[in-house]
């Protein structure tokens, strides 16, 4: 109350008082996308009062572990889906936020997120401000890799293996991987293009066991 007495008397004190209404100019053109203030109250200096946005200036924000944007630099591509379109749409990585903050998941884990913050590439057609995406953020690629399933490969020590099926029996080798992503992993060396792996290889493979392939 004493905050709204003192705004009062200085508003007086400045020979507006005769006048019914304060103008308040906006500090920038754009559209009005929120009205934080719908009732007439006493607000403290500072109170947002209403969101003013340019509709053709929009940015994509995409909140990543933090794990993961320790990864990402400026002028990443980015790949949109699930917006509601049929169509991939394109932007590039701005800003990788300084900062990340604490948030629950699904599981009700915490989890320290980072805000990365994008520029369209492509026009965004009918998307506005906070409408649900899907990204992905493409840190690295090349046109012509040797991958394999992330399920075939496993651990032998401080090595990789994987199981390569040959004349009917399954044949342990040792591989030498690059890049990998939560489904698939590049192979540098041990395979060939067009071998045949086993996935999700059991206790019962071994070295030189006959095997069957499954249908498809």
């Amino acid at each position: 109350m004493r905050n709204a007495s003192s705004a009062l008397i200085a508003f007086r004190n400045s020979g507006q008082s005769d006048k019914k209404q304060l103008k308040l100019v906006s500090p920038a053109d754009g559209y009005a996308l929120k009205v934080h203030e719908t009732s007439a109250r006493t607000v403290a200096a500072g109170t947002p009062l209403v969101t003013i946005g340019d509709t053709g200036k929009y940015e994509i924000v995409i909140d990543v572990l933090s794990t993961d944007a320790v990864s990402i630099q400026p002028q990443d591509a980015v790949l949109i889906d699930g917006w509601g379109g049929a169509a991939t749409l394109r932007a590039r990585v701005r800003l990788v936020e300084p900062q990340a903050f604490t948030k629950i998941s699904a599981l009700g884990v915490e989890e320290q997120r980072v805000n990365v913050i994008a520029d369209p590439v492509d026009a965004l057609g009918p998307l506005g401000d906070g409408y649900r995406i899907e990204a992905r953020i493409i840190i690295w690629s090349a046109p012509d890799v040797v991958k394999v399933p992330g399920s075939s490969l496993f651990r032998v020590g401080d090595a990789w293996h994987v199981f390569v099926v040959r004349n009917g029996r399954a044949r342990e080798r040792e591989v030498r991987t690059g890049q990998r992503n939560q489904d698939e992993t590049q192979i540098l060396s041990g395979l060939k293009r067009d071998e045949i792996i086993i996935r999700y290889p059991g206790n019962q493979i071994s070295d030189g066991v006959r095997v069957t392939s499954a249908a498809p």
